[in-house]
């Protein structure tokens, strides 16, 4: 059986505001093994956002117990979070967040130069390649469509190698036909290298396409 990436037991991540406390996540039991490709659906409002920062020791717990990779994250602080993070995880947002003064290759090389490994230039050329990118390295993000620059995004996580991707609504922007190439992309990702990806979407025709399907109502897993 595949390595655990993910367990949760009890995770609870709950909000003050003002005098009022709101569970985002409330006591959910979950289990994500090595090679799934799993989507986290749900009304806006669900929680899906909220736990996938939890996965992705981008927060802390409140209570419960969250294992990442055979480690306890429940209770370490910023600093220790962010050792687990960091080149483990790969991060996709709706937002593309890329530097509009740099390339596409110049983008991944400053994620892998932020990640402390430095990637010779072939393998930053093998990662926007293995989204599609390689005739587009060149270009800066004003010449590229939305569903480039995504996918531009995806290699950036990539360059850090991985044990899992978290995607926050990353077809949010995009629309039917570049939302697919994205989903196209993941899917290729996951079949063809065994990449772990969990993904956090509204859009039920892409989490049709997924593996498993986790659906959040209230903060609770639904079904």
């Amino acid at each position: 059986m595949s390595e655990l990436v993910v367990k949760a037991q009890g995770l609870t991540k709950v909000y003050k505001l003002f005098a009022e406390e709101i569970a985002a996540v409330n006591n959910i039991d979950l289990e994500i093994r090595a090679g799934e490709f799993v989507s986290i659906m749900g009304p806006s409002g669900s929680g899906k956002t909220t736990l996938l920062d939890l996965i992705g020791c981008l927060d802390g717990i409140t209570a419960g117990r969250l294992e990442i990779l055979g480690t306890d994250v429940s209770h370490l602080n910023e600093s220790r979070l962010v050792k687990v993070r960091r080149g483990q995880i790969g991060f996709i947002f709706q937002d593309f967040s890329l530097i509009p003064t740099l390339t596409a290759l110049e983008n991944v090389q400053l994620a892998s130069y932020f990640a402390g490994n430095g990637q010779a230039k072939d393998t930053l050329r093998e990662a926007l390649e293995k989204v599609g990118l390689g005739h587009r390295i060149n270009h800066l993000p004003k010449q590229l469509s939305g569903g480039e620059k995504q996918r531009v995004a995806i290699a950036r996580a990539l360059v850090t190698r991985p044990k899992f991707l978290l995607a926050d609504e990353p077809t949010g922007h995009l629309d039917t036909e570049n939302s697919q190439q994205i989903v196209e992309v993941f899917k290729r990702l996951n079949e063809e290298e065994g990449l772990t990806i969990i993904i956090a979407t509204h859009d039920a025709r892409i989490g049709a396409q997924t593996g498993r399907v986790i659906y959040l109502q209230d903060g609770r897993i639904a079904s």
